[in-house]
Order: structure tokens, then C-alpha cells, then sequence
């Protein structure tokens, strides 16, 4: 009799238990039955806003991101492949256990964010960004930005989306791919950023941080 009560008793906890599991609102990273717009919800957000629009700079806008490219770099830092310390940081442990299905989630659901535009810069710094990311510096070898990612910056396949990102997040990148092998992936950049000056570096990214084509 204590047995039967005893199996009544354990059936109707783990019936409880497992009634309070709530996968669309998990945020277990290591669990495979969550989806990868699950966690982008419940756990991504945090720093990338809900519809990937960060209101910091220290955390990328993924809003409107190419979506192979947001593969590429979930899998960079799944398999540690991207050592740059602020995103090994944060993203070394939160990929660890991700499957590839949860990463093309993830990627999925940010990539069809739309961008918040972000604050318009000084006019004439805007213009000479303008100026080199269209047509590049030619006498220092510095090539059109626009010829990977694309005539208003929204990137293609595993070339990102820079049309307004944050101007402060864009230019540590580029300090990141000109000065280190932190981001191995991006080494076609060295050659290209050591042509810039400090000045065509911030009227770069000053440009690009007010482009909204969406």
C-alpha cells in the first residue's frame, strides 16, 4: 500500500515538474529543445535588445545582420576560433552548447530585425567617410569598403552588415583587425585599415553609423 502511494505521490511531482517547464521562455543555453529564437529572446537580449538593437556600443546592433555572417561568427566563438577579449568574454561560454540549429535560429531571428537608425554625425565628417567607403583612398591602396559590403553598407552573405552599427563598436574592430590575429577570419583587413589615419578611421565609421537603408 505505502508503495502504490508512495508511486502515486512520485508521478504526480514529476507531472508538476514537467508541467513547469516552459521552453519559449527557457533560458537554458544548454539544452538542445530550445529554440534558437527562444534564447535570443530570453537570453541575447540582454545586451542586444530584444530586436537586436543595443542601446550600448560595447554590445554589436544585429538587427537586420546578414544572416550567414551571424552563423559564421556564432561558430567562431563556439570553437574559439575568435579570441578578440571583449567578445571571448562574453561569448565563449553562452555558444559552448549551442547545436547548429539553435545558431541558424539565432542568426534567423536577428537577421530579419529591423535597424533602429542611430544619431546622424557632423556633416562634413559624414561626407568624407562617405568618400572613402564608396571610392576608397586609392593612393594609399585602401580599396572601396562598398566593394564587400555592399553600396549602402548592408553587407552580403559572410561580409557584415555596417550601415548603422555603432560607430565606437566599428572602430574597436577595426583597431582588433589592424593590430592583432584575434579575429583570424578578418586578416583581409590588416592591409586595408593600416591605410587609414585615425581621421578616416572615425569619418568611416561616423558615416556608416547614420545609414538606415534597411
Amino acid at each position: 500500500m505505502k508503495t502504490a502511494v508512495y508511486t502515486m505521490l512520485a508521478l504526480a511531482i514529476a507531472s508538476l515538474g514537467s508541467g513547469c517547464v516552459n521552453l519559449e521562455r527557457s533560458r537554458d543555453i544548454g539544452n538542445p529543445n530550445v529554440s534558437g529564437r527562444t534564447l535570443a529572446l530570453q537570453v541575447c537580449s540582454s545586451c542586444h535588445g530584444v530586436d537586436g538593437n543595443s542601446t550600448s556600443p560595447a554590445f554589436p546592433k544585429l538587427a537586420g545582420q546578414q544572416e550567414a555572417y551571424l552563423v559564421a561568427q556564432l561558430k567562431f566563438f563556439r570553437g574559439h576560433n575568435r579570441i578578440d577579449p571583449a567578445g571571448s568574454e562574453y561569448m565563449w561560454g553562452i555558444t559552448r552548447k549551442l547545436t547548429d540549429e539553435q545558431i541558424e535560429g539565432l542568426a534567423r531571428y536577428f537577421s530579419q530585425q529591423k535597424d533602429a537608425p542611430n544619431v546622424a554625425g557632423d556633416p562634413a565628417t559624414v561626407a568624407a567617410g562617405k568618400a572613402i567607403f564608396e571610392n576608397g583612398i586609392p593612393d594609399k591602396g585602401v580599396a572601396a569598403c562598398a566593394g564587400c559590403h555592399g553600396a549602402m553598407g548592408m553587407g552580403k552573405d559572410t561580409f557584415p552588415r555596417l550601415a548603422g552599427q555603432h560607430a565606437n563598436y566599428m572602430m574597436k574592430q577595426l583597431h582588433i583587425l589592424s593590430e592583432t590575429n584575434q579575429r583570424p577570419a578578418g586578416a583581409m583587413m590588416k592591409p586595408l585599415v593600416h591605410g587609414l589615419t585615425s581621421a578616416d578611421l572615425v569619418a568611416v565609421t561616423t558615416y556608416l553609423q547614420g545609414v538606415s537603408p534597411n
